[in-house]
């Protein structure tokens, strides 16, 4: 076969968009088209875009505009830009960036491949090139989101709920186990409405489980579980079946009822209270983590200080912050971005500082205690390794001294932490 160009894949925005670029860089392999990582030696560029708020646009748009200028130098001889930003701004992006030579939606894997002579490999479109460390991996279980949230654009570029097949999910889940995979972090828009559209009610529970009893997998994290409809027997599978984090991702987005409603969210403050008191109560020891949007604009000071409140009475274990991005054609953009941006990173900032003196007592809390964890890389004198409580990228880490030769990346010990910051710990083998 002809010897092809080198290609290298540049990623940016979330986790969903990390699966698909090595959905897609496992095909292009298939294809034998040689990848690599760095760019100085690469022919071409596929940059897989972020759209969601403006920073992220404005990264996409940076990173593409960097691109263009590499090859206007002759540097790299093709740039193709994929993902969300293109899927919503295709017509604009070419009229103002003619040095791309093609751009393409989500998950358009067949158009890329034949961009570059190659062909989809549908029978393998589950089977990934790992671009995390290998003993961690994302599981997309599903696509799109059904939800109205007025300030959201992912519908606008992802499309409609699509839940994946679960023997399908199952089998990619065993192949990445294959690979050394020990926890699997599922994703999607709204984790929990995953199976409605297929089977007709939410079975993320039936999941888990499926996803439990395969061999090598000890940790199963769900991450973007949309609060307003939380499936019961979920509750009862983290909290009973050993295999799954007793950690639950639970973006909230704002606790003033007037702030929700405009937010179009379709839950109220007594609900979310009684669902937060629901979860705590059924799973002992039960990390919880949130995010919310300050500055949106129908939020007065008294909607923040409720907001402020709140979040100093439920002491979220891990907790993070965005201020309002006003996105053209969802429901909020009428609304205006009325809040200045200093008020809104004010905001951020007195949250952020509520919750770090919380997050410091919380950790404070862990000390004495031997807690298991997984070694996920080294620096300098640390070994950085992480509780069934931490996200990767997200979350805090735990630092161990590097005093014993046998430590390997990738494998499970138990930790005495012994000392802590507002968000990391420090700990010792035992």
């Amino acid at each position: 076969m002809k010897k092809r160009n080198k290609i290298s894949v540049i990623t940016l925005g979330c986790s969903k968009n990390t699966v698909d670029s090595e959905r897609l860089m496992n095909q292009l392999k298939l294809n034998h088209i040689e990848l690599t990582k760095n760019l100085e030696e690469a022919d071409a560029l596929i940059i897989n875009t972020c759209g969601f708020i403006e920073a992220a646009k404005e990264e996409s748009i940076n990173t593409i505009l960097e691109a263009a200028e590499l090859k206007k130098e002759g540097k790299i001889k093709k740039v193709v830009v994929i993902g969300c930003l293109s899927e919503r701004y295709a017509k604009e992006l070419r009229n103002e960036i003619p040095e791309v030579d093609s751009f393409f939606g989500t998950e358009a894997y067949e158009s890329v491949l034949r961009e570059f002579g190659g062909n989809l490999k549908y029978e393998l479109i589950g089977e990934r090139l790992l671009t995390t460390p290998k003993h961690y991996a994302y599981l997309k279980i599903s696509e799109g989101c059904d939800h109205p949230c007025s300030f959201c654009a992912i519908p606008l570029m992802r499309g409609k709920h699509k839940s994946r097949q679960m023997e399908d999910l199952v089998k990619e889940a065993q192949f990445l186990s294959s690979k050394g995979v020990k926890e699997l972090i599922l994703i999607g828009q709204d984790t929990t409405d995953y199976g409605k559209d297929l089977y007709g009610k939410r079975n993320i529970a039936e999941l888990v489980n499926k996803l439990s009893l395969i061999d090598g997998i000890e940790w199963i994290r769900i991450m973007y579980a949309y609060p307003s409809h939380f499936p019961e027997d979920l509750i009862e599978t983290i909290s009973s079946n050993p295999k799954v984090c007793k950690y639950i991702d639970l973006p909230l987005q704002h606790i003033s009822d007037n702030v929700l409603k405009s937010m179009r969210r379709g839950i109220t403050k007594k609900r979310t209270i009684e669902l937060i008191n629901k979860l705590r109560n059924k799973i002992p020891d039960l990390t919880l983590r949130t995010t919310f949007i300050v500055g949106y604009p129908e939020e007065t000071e008294k909607d923040f200080e409720e907001l402020c409140d709140f979040v100093q009475d439920i002491k979220f274990e891990r907790f993070g912050v965005f201020t309002y991005s006003m996105e053209e054609n969802t429901a909020s953009y009428k609304l205006g971005d009325t809040i200045p941006s200093e008020i809104k990173e004010e905001r951020k900032a007195i949250l952020m500082e509520i919750q770090k003196e919380i997050s410091l007592n919380k950790n404070r809390e862990l000390i004495g205690r031997a807690l298991k964890v997984i070694i996920d890389d080294k620096e300098n004198e640390f070994y950085i390794a992480r509780t069934q409580r931490d996200a990767p990228e997200v979350d805090g880490e735990v630092y161990i001294q590097k005093n014993k030769n046998h430590i390997q990346v990738g494998k499970f010990y138990s930790a005495e932490i012994y000392d802590c910051n507002e968000y990391d710990l420090f700990g010792k083998l035992k």
